[in-house]
């Protein structure tokens, strides 16, 4: 993370990769059953923002190790909306196709949120 060209959490692709995800996963929940409408669908979109909402707020913390955990926040909210994802599929309410998707994004979301973690600790040790 160089703070030369970091100025807010909107700088970060991490960030922008998971805003979009929270896009795409309010367009794949328009058409879960209604019954589903407080149940799963709020769940599975509540965790799915929780991602870059705790992204943003880390940024916006004032220390590197205050980062950290609010990265560490989201990677637990990214594991929360894989088991979602799985649900939805099992339940039917997802396809095969779109559950791949979507599954796959959030894999690579945390895997860089892992990756800015290690970046940041190193940074911490110097190493």
């Amino acid at each position: 993370m160089n703070n030369a060209k970091i100025k807010s959490f909107h700088d970060l692709e991490i960030w922008n990769l998971s805003n979009q995800f929270v896009l795409d996963i309010y367009s794949k929940t328009e058409n879960f059953p209604r019954k589903e409408e407080f149940r799963l669908t709020s769940q599975l979109i509540r965790s799915a923002c929780s991602v870059p909402a705790n992204i943003a707020e880390g940024m916006g913390r004032y220390s590197r190790k205050e980062l950290i955990q609010f990265l560490i926040i989201a990677r637990g909210s990214a594991e929360e909306v894989k088991y979602h994802l799985i649900l939805a599929r099992d339940l039917s309410y997802l396809s095969n196709e779109s559950f791949h998707t979507l599954n796959e994004k959030i894999i690579l979301i945390g895997r860089k949120i892992n990756s800015l973690i290690t970046s940041l600790k190193a940074k911490s040790t110097g190493k």
